[in-house]
């Protein structure tokens, strides 16, 4: 019987490094047009909050793109917008009060895969309306996704960091969005053929889809995880493997180096220790972890 992730399990090795790269945001300048033209709007159609249109704009940017939380999956995403616009006065004394999110979070505990196909299972079996409504919302976020976000260009040397890299590594793409979309828009710019497996949200967490590929063929030092967010880095860690920031902002420069420098040392063994503490003393000033108007009125 086989399994959303049969093919990490499944895929030939033919190199003993495994290079694992996050897409939006990371490979793809995409981050922005998703969650502004896509997310953001849906979040306030599909849950009544036109009230506070506003709020929820700021709340989701700084969740998703602004601060330590960029690039983790939609659901947890969804509820730390939710909870953030519950502690903000403003938002309070327009009357604002959360979406009933319980079944929602009580399912993300449970479950690892957190993507449609899992989320349609357990809406199926409960048919409990918070599950109902957040399906809804995730549906039409794909929609508007596959509508509206096509011609995004990968960033400048990831092309041919990827050129480089298939000679002397396996490359598995390593990413919380769904996989239709994954494989869409890395075959659209002709970089599939690069990667041995386009694994999305449905494999499983970034630190699963790590774990899965890696097992019983790559030594933990001999893989890098190429990402843009501290989730990224958290999946490295959980697996002992190599991370490697493409810092938000400064995305053109961060593969350059990979592209020059940085590859070339996690090839001789030299990039880990300093080095790569180095690139992470930068990484960790790129986000913030409190949104700004929590510290303004600190």
């Amino acid at each position: 019987m086989s399994v959303p992730h049969q093919p990490l399990l499944d895929f030939k090795k033919t190199h003993d490094r495994l290079i694992c790269i996050d897409s939006d945001g990371c490979a793809f300048d995409s981050m922005e047009i998703k969650h502004k033209e896509c997310f953001i709007p849906n979040i306030i159609n599909s849950w009544d909050l036109q009230y506070v249109s506003k709020y929820v704009r700021e709340a989701a940017e700084f969740v998703n793109l602004y601060s330590k939380w960029r690039g983790i999956n939609r659901f947890p995403a969804l509820i730390r917008v939710f909870d953030l616009l519950s502690e903000r006065e403003e938002v309070l004394r327009r009357g604002y009060k959360s979406p009933e999110t319980g079944a929602l979070r009580d399912w993300m505990e449970r479950e690892t895969k957190l993507g449609e196909p899992a989320l349609e299972v357990e809406t199926a079996r409960t048919n409990d309306p918070v599950l109902v409504r957040a399906l809804g919302w995730s549906k039409a976020v794909n929609a508007s996704i596959g509508q509206i976000v096509h011609g995004v260009p990968p960033f400048p040397y990831v092309r041919e960091s990827l050129e480089k890299l298939q000679e002397v590594a396996d490359i598995v793409v390593c990413s919380a969005t769904p996989g239709e979309a994954l494989v869409r828009e890395w075959a659209e710019h002709g970089l599939a053929d690069y990667v041995k497996v386009i694994a999305g949200q449905e494999m499983g967490s970034k630190k699963e889809i790590i774990r899965h590929a890696m097992e019983g063929r790559y030594r933990a030092q001999d893989i890098l995880m190429v990402g843009d967010a501290p989730g990224d880095k958290a999946a490295a860690d959980a697996n002992r493997a190599g991370f490697y920031p493409i810092n938000p902002g400064d995305e053109e420069n961060a593969w350059k180096r990979f592209l020059d420098e940085a590859l070339d040392r996690f090839l001789q063994g030299s990039y880990a220790g300093d080095y790569a503490q180095s690139l992470l003393d930068v990484f960790d000033t790129c986000l913030p972890e409190h949104p700004p108007w929590k510290t303004t009125q600190a």
